[in-house]
């Protein structure tokens, strides 16, 4: 078999292959005589057809099949002789499929790039550092609080933080439109749940008010007939309600598990809960700046196949989010996933010659203690930690994600690290900082 190998870009390979006559046609020879034994033509006794019959009828067949499989075969072994690693399927176009002369082809295809990890030295991490107060465990309570409230109807006017019971219908030009109308609504004022300027009109309202309010759907609102548009609803109240939240007491930590111990006990578990999430939390935001750190450092040159991959596999999981089949989402083009599949592709290389580089293997003792952590979060740890040694895609994707913990262990050690003083609603919550 001959091989040449043509280099049309970074990544292109424009590979020709020539398979020999002889070992075509000793192939069809093979498949042929095997078929004597086995072809049932009228005339003939079984087994005594002569090859020459044999051939006639089937041979242009067998000839095609030979000259499929081989093409495959032999994409491969010439692969293996030229040391190449394709990046996606190869495009073959044949030259010369003739009976009695040399399969010829070319076979155009990407190689995945050669990577060297860049020296990481010099750059500047920043590692949090959290003290959990008391304060953060009182806003966890908190908000334990308000998961079990209770709400009242009340005789006054409407505020920020009420729930009200609405029926309202919506009108675009005075024409009622789909979706736009609801009866028994329950609205909590101050949530944002709604458009822009619907819960803040509802304010000051008590029940039996009725109220007509004028709204403009957002530019960017999903349902594009709705988009842009101004709109009234026709608001009745039939009820103002106010939250009654629970006094914390033993009966109220014994609503969240703790039979036994009370109140300080409940804060005991909570602190643990927010230590659990503190040091997740801190591991994702070293994880990202690294991973940043990663991507600037390192200009890789990316097969367009395995970004072609990434973007379908990133469009799937946007799909899955609409919660419904394909055939109702709109049509999401390559653009709108193709920045972040780029990313995705190109740490995916640099991580994977890390790996390869620094013989890194995962650590099962970490995987262990990552399952134990991961699982105490939740009310049964055992059936968690059953669920994943019984299912080996899960544990699969844990020990992917321990690797790339290590990775980033590994990166950091070249980096300057520096601890930063936070509070532990600011590491929990940065959007809102940034909002702020």
């Amino acid at each position: 078999m001959q091989v040449s190998v043509e280099s049309l870009s970074s990544l292109e390979r424009r590979m020709t292959v020539q398979v020999p006559a002889e070992r075509i046609q000793e192939e069809v020879d093979r498949r042929l005589k095997s078929l004597v034994k086995r072809v049932k033509i009228d005339g003939f006794r079984p087994g005594k057809v002569p090859l020459k019959v044999v051939q006639q009828r089937y041979g242009d067949g067998v000839y095609q099949e030979v000259l499929g499989e081989l093409m495959q075969s032999s994409y491969q072994d010439a692969l293996n002789q030229e040391s190449l690693i394709p990046a996606g399927p190869p495009d073959i176009e044949p030259k010369s499929v003739e009976a009695g002369q040399a399969l010829e082809y070319v076979a155009v295809f990407e190689v995945f790039p050669d990577v060297v990890p860049a020296d990481m030295s010099g750059v500047e991490i920043s590692r949090p550092q959290v003290d959990i107060t008391d304060a953060d465990v009182d806003k966890v309570i908190e908000s334990l609080r308000k998961q079990r409230r209770q709400w009242s109807d009340v005789a006054r006017e409407s505020a920020k933080g009420d729930r009200i019971v609405v029926d309202f219908i919506g009108t675009l030009d005075g024409e009622a439109f789909e979706g736009g109308s609801a009866e028994d609504a329950n609205l909590e004022l101050g949530e944002g749940r709604m458009i822009p300027g619907f819960e803040e009109q509802l304010e000051g309202l008590k029940a039996g008010d009725q109220k007509t309010i004028s709204v403009t759907f957002p530019e960017d609102y999903p349902a594009e007939h709705l988009a842009g548009r101004p709109a009234e609803f026709a608001v009745t109240v039939k009820a103002v309600q106010e939250s009654v939240l629970p006094e914390v007491n033993d009966e109220f930590a014994k609503d969240f598990g703790v039979e036994d111990g009370g109140v300080e006990k409940l804060r005991e578990e909570v602190r643990k809960n927010m230590g659990r999430e503190m040091e997740q939390a801190v591991k994702a935001k070293v994880k990202d700046q690294v991973m940043q750190a990663l991507f600037d450092r390192n200009a890789v040159d990316l097969p367009k196949a395995v970004v072609k991959d990434e973007i379908d596999r990133l469009r799937e999981q946007a799909i899955s989010r609409f919660g419904r089949s394909a055939q109702g989402v709109p049509d999401l083009a390559d653009e709108l996933f193709e920045e972040e599949a780029r990313r995705r592709v190109a740490l995916g290389l640099v991580i994977r010659e890390i790996i390869r580089r620094d013989e890194i293997r995962v650590d099962q003792a970490r995987v262990t203690a990552e399952l134990e952590a991961m699982s105490a979060g939740y009310e049964d740890p055992e059936q968690v930690m059953k669920y994943y040694r019984n299912n080996k895609q899960a544990m699969s994707g844990l020990e992917a994600m321990v690797l790339e913990q290590q990775v980033v262990e590994r990166v950091l050690e070249q980096c300057q690290v520096k601890d930063e003083s936070i509070s532990f609603d600011r590491l929990m919550n940065p959007s809102q900082e940034t909002e702020a």
